[in-house]
């Protein structure tokens, strides 16, 4: 019998058209086949008693009533980690595999006459059961007289989509693939959505585009011997995979159809990896460098001070983000001022839920909740805190008191109050939405609500207008140091030896949910006097922007000149640190070679030596090196006020393009998602997912970038 190409094409739409029970679960994905667990067939069932209900479900070990497996063995219903559907929970069946040994469980919820998600501890996979019908039977489930719907719940369990993870990541959307330059994902390698988010945002902005990837030939031709200890040729080698469009092709049938005869069809590869990429940023940050999960708007920073130590020449594409915030301080007692600037590159909003507009619905809820929970009856519906953006942007405006605020014209402690402005707008704004916080037990919390954010965003009202008349500033006058004699040799002892660290006060603080890189310097601090006291200078420092940076002590080595290359040390004439440049020319190198290649590498000793064996082409220039060495000289001598940093200021008028949504309770757990908006629509970035967004949660999101809107 012959079969014409055109049968064949038929029979592999029929195929790629058709819905198993486990592509269900995800109608735009494809999944590899699933194993038959190879513990299905000998299975031990312990004669227990136990009988599981139709419905009223909760975690053994916690209050979790959703995400939950049964185990096979035992009967116990325990909450999941983040399995392959995307669930968040406590990862208390996994706990308990790990007790016992039991290997198979099965979600509850998913379970229809057509076959149910059964999960292998042991095999670590998703997998098949033949005998899942018998198994469930032992505990009192019918498994053939169970009714579900495409998305595996019941009829009369399924509810609108409410949670977090089912809203911001548009769960039960057809949502359709897109594809081509700028439509790239990237794969998750395991905890990295978090840089996937904020690499896509960064990359859709002109200025990153034109410095990395615009700049391909020449970086990639400067590149030192070792391009994968170079942060610009990493920066571009990704830029360029987000935006060329070369590995993010649509299927072409016909491929598919010879997969398909040769019985070799899998899944497409979508995404690339940014294995080198992370690997390299997160080298110098032990906290990044970790398999958990991190804060979007930690690597955020993180990622901007890498750029500012890495500029290529005079271009800065970061500049974009820096802006001048204007401090005032005002002495409640004698009424007068001290007007400060700092540079920021980030907004940070306060959620103010004692403005939610729905509180009456608010306090029913948790009244229902709580009744629910004590009668094992289904939660009741979520309602979510509305608050509105204009009482968060109010609150940030407000003056906030000044602790241990030294008044100089008193010449002692006195209260203080501290309100904030902005001494210039940037080109672009990026907004954090302060979600995260600390419950009365000290245990890390996120609220959940939605703020009605706007696509046009004015906050010209809220320039800085500096020293006002009839203002009198206080006097610049220090605060006296005082040590108390019986501290002196207590202060001494805390300079301790960094390998010296007590490592159980570490962990005890970690376990709390703060950032490894902080607990180990709040430890050094507090000269391991343990984990109260540490934790004590964590909550003083915790709103620091290097809180979580490594610990860099002068005199320890590498650390110093760690601690050197992070706080600038080339300084604002870019000149680098004579002590390097006469290492350099001890080795027989030009002067002038030696400021080149410095200058060009961030006073980075390794690679200014890279850089002059990549560059056997650079002559000497007398006229650079005198005119350089000139300027130098004039810096030094000059009693001019230094130049401050670059900022790009312009009207306070911006529209939303981007924003970075967290599904979770903390930082330290969970999902981030980017939403992008391109060509006129929003595009979601769900790791190696690009998809038309539906609905776009803008009201439930964590970072938000806005471009200024010209003029």
């Amino acid at each position: 019998m012959r079969v014409t190409l055109c049968q064949v094409t038929i029979a592999c739409d029929a195929v790629l058209s058709s819905k198993s029970p486990y592509r269900k679960q995800d109608p735009d994905t494809w999944e590899n086949e699933l194993p038959v667990s190879k513990y299905a067939n000998n299975l031990t069932q312990l004669d227990n008693g136990v009988r599981i209900p139709p419905s009223g479900w909760k975690c053994a070990r916690c209050d979790l009533r959703e995400n939950l497996w049964l185990n096979l063995t035992d009967g116990s219903v325990l909450c999941g980690k983040w399995f392959f559907d995307s669930s968040g929970g406590n990862g208390h069946a996994l706990e308990h595999y790990r007790d016992l040994g039991y290997p198979l469980a099965v979600k509850l919820g998913t379970i229809t006459p057509d076959g149910a998600d059964v999960y292998s501890f042991q095999e670590e996979e998703p997998v098949l059961d033949p005998h899942l019908a018998k198994h469930l039977a032992h505990f009192g489930i019918d498994m053939l007289h169970m009714h579900g719907t495409e998305n595996g719940l019941r009829d009369n369990d399924i509810k609108p989509r409410v949670s977090e993870w089912e809203v911001i990541q548009e769960t039960g959307s057809k949502l359709k693939p897109m594809y081509g330059p700028g439509y790239t994902g990237l794969k998750n390698l395991g905890n990295s959505c978090y840089l996937s988010s904020v690499m896509q945002a960064i990359f859709s902005i002109p200025e990153f585009q034109r410095a990395y990837v615009g700049n391909l030939p020449r970086i990639f031709d400067y590149s030192p011997l070792d391009p994968t200890q170079d942060f610009n040729t990493q920066m571009t080698k990704l830029g360029h995979g987000l935006l060329s469009g070369q590995y993010s092709k649509p299927p072409v049938k016909s491929e598919l159809i010879e997969q398909v005869m040769k019985e070799e069809h899998k899944p497409q590869q979508n995404g690339i990896s940014p294995r080198m990429f992370k690997a390299f940023v997160s080298k110098s940050h032990p906290e990044l460098s970790s398999n958990r999960q991190q804060d979007a708007q930690e690597f955020f920073l993180h990622l901007v001070n890498l750029v500012e130590r890495n500029r290529i020449g005079s271009e800065n594409p970061s500049d974009v983000f820096r802006f001048l915030v204007e401090e005032r301080i005002q002495c409640c007692q004698t009424r007068k001022v001290r007007y400060t600037e700092r540079v920021d590159y980030l907004m940070q909003l306060p959620v103010a839920m004692e403005a939610a507009t729905n509180k009456d619905e608010l306090i029913a809820y948790e009244l229902t909740r709580r009744e629910a929970e004590a009668n094992r009856r289904p939660l009741p519906e979520l309602v979510r805190a509305k608050i509105p953006f204009s009482a968060c942007l109010q609150a940030f405006s407000e003056p906030e008191n000044v602790d241990d605020f030294w008044s100089s014209a008193l010449q002692a402690k006195s209260a203080g109050v501290k309100t904030s402005r902005f001494a210039s707008f940037p080109e672009y704004l990026v907004v954090q939405i302060k979600k995260f916080t600390f419950g009365l037990d000290w245990v890390p919390k996120k609220f959940d609500v939605s703020i009605d954010m706007p696509d046009l965003l004015d906050i010209n009202h809220l320039r800085a207008r500096g020293l006002q008349p009839g203002e009198e500033e206080l006097p610049d006058i220090s605060p006296p140091i005082v040590i108390p004699d019986d501290s002196k040799d207590r202060l001494m002892n805390q300079l301790i030896d960094p390998s010296d660290i007590d490592e159980s006060s570490v962990m005890q603080l970690a376990e709390m949910g703060f950032p490894l890189e902080a607990c180990r310097k709040a430890v050094y601090f507090t000269g391991n006097m343990g984990a109260e006291v540490a934790f004590n200078w964590i909550i003083v420092h915790m709103e620091e922007p290097d809180f979580a940076e490594p610990l860099t002590m002068p005199g320890y080595g590498g650390a110093a000149s760690a601690g050197a290359s992070v706080f600038g040390a080339t300084g604002l004439d870019n000149q680098p640190p004579e002590e390097i440049i006469a290492i350099i020319t001890s080795m027989g190198f030009h002067r002038n070679q030696a400021i080149q290649a410095l200058r060009a590498t961030n006073s980075n000793l390794e690679r200014a030596l890279d850089w002059i064996f990549s560059h056997p082409e650079f002559e000497e220039d007398s006229d650079f090196v005198i005119e350089m060495e000139n300027n130098a000289n004039a810096n030094i001598i000059s009693e001019a006020k230094p130049e401050g940093p670059r900022v790009k200021d312009g009207s306070g008028m911006y529209e939303l393009f981007a924003f970075i949504s967290h599904m979770g309770t903390s930082t330290m757990s969970g999902h981030y998602v980017c939403h992008i908006k391109k060509e006129g629509r929003w595009v979601i970035y769900n790791d190696h997912k690009v998809c038309a967004s539906e609905r776009p949660p803008k009201d439930l999101g964590y970072l938000y970038f806005y471009r200024r809107v010209p003029s």
